[in-house]
């Protein structure tokens, strides 16, 4: 199904989010955030489902939401990804209700849709183990989920949890399940980050009752795909960034009486900066119309999506570390703060060379 959105709204909805960040999510808002309780930017969330209605774009009108698509979803979060801003948009609008969606269950739908798209209820995808995203971390017997999923995106302020389940004697059967985030039984411990500018949690689960949420037997691979088609949206915006802050710094800084985005070598390596950047747009596009579309080669392509957005996206800020020179390395500086968010993308849901093997050569 394509969007009902015609492309000169969808221009205007990217401006005004673009707009709302720039008023709301500077360097100074994000590390104040990376400090605050739960890591992330509360304010900043309410104004963005409140005023844009970020977390109800691709939620269907019958749950409240705005009818749009995944397409107008990835708008908002390839703008987040330019400015790094700690709102659980990625977690709850992308993940959580993605999941939900994915089901196919009507009934959890409603259920849990509406306050979802308001921002309401915050949202987290509990899944992987620690050995990663091929097998959950936690297993269901009888209804009741016991082990600990890894790596859980904005764990600490999630009110709901989505966890997806291994069954206690089988190795690949997987389903899924609703849990309250204050259930009986349940522990969220914040992890330390690579990158500040996403909070991750563990979270363990001991025996608790969960509310069964019909699913697909090929739910686990569904949500890869569509969080790899999703992820790359941010990559792209956090690569562009990266490209335009170097290009700043390169247009201010001189050395020898000239400006250092005036030496033919930085010129050539900032192109090859653009074109990376533009490379990693096209097949993230390509990628998510695949996915709003139903393709069948959605999978492929969004497999190839995270594999060359990662590999691009570390390529793009390690060198604009290195032409920032020394100030890059330092914690003053935001752009080390977008090669560490290249670094840790690259690890979700999957390495690169693991999503390589589903892309059929």
């Amino acid at each position: 199904m394509t969007s009902p959105i015609g492309a000169d709204d969808r221009a205007a909805l990217a401006d005004s989010i673009r707009d709302l960040l720039r008023k709301r999510s500077g360097s100074e808002s994000v590390r104040r955030s990376m400090q605050a309780d739960g890591r992330i930017d509360r304010d900043l969330w309410d104004t963005l489902c409140g005023e844009v209605g970020v977390a109800a774009l691709a939620v269907p009108e019958e749950f409240d939401g705005a009818g749009a698509s995944w397409a107008e979803t990835a708008l908002a979060v390839e703008e987040l990804g330019a400015t790094l801003s700690p709102v659980p948009v990625f977690s709850s609008a992308v993940l959580a209700a993605g999941v939900v969606l994915a089901s196919g269950d009507s009934d959890a739908a409603a259920r849990l849709l509406p306050g979802l798209a308001s921002g309401e209820t915050i949202g987290a995808l509990a899944w992987a183990s620690r050995d990663g995203w091929d097998r959950p971390g936690v297993t269901a017997e009888a209804g009741l989920l016991t082990g600990t999923a890894e790596y859980v995106l904005d764990g600490e302020t999630a009110d709901t949890f989505l966890v997806l389940a291994g069954q206690s004697g089988t190795s690949s059967h997987v389903t899924l399940h609703e849990v309250d985030a204050s259930a009986p039984g349940v522990t969220v411990t914040a992890l330390p980050l690579l990158d500040p500018t996403r909070a991750i949690a563990r979270v363990r689960f001991d025996e608790v009752a969960s509310t069964p949420i019909a699913s697909p037997p090929d739910i686990a691979d569904r949500i890869r795909t569509f969080a790899w088609a999703l992820l790359s949206a941010e990559q792209v915006g956090g690569a562009a960034r990266a490209l335009s802050l170097t290009v700043e710094y390169t247009s201010a800084r001189k050395q020898f009486g000239r400006t250092l985005a005036s030496f033919q070598a930085l010129k050539h390596r900032m192109a090859d900066m653009y074109v990376a950047v533009e490379s990693m747009r096209s097949i993230s596009a390509a990628a998510i119309a695949a996915v709003v579309e139903g393709r069948p080669d959605a999978a492929e392509l969004a497999a190839a999506a995270h594999v060359h957005c990662s590999e691009q996206y570390m390529k793009v800020t390690g060198e604009a570390i290195q032409l920032h020179g020394g100030i890059g390395i330092t914690w003053e500086h935001d752009i080390g703060l977008y090669f560490k968010r290249a670094q840790a993308d690259a690890q979700l849901f999957g390495r690169p060379h693991e999503a390589l093997q589903l892309v059929t050569l």
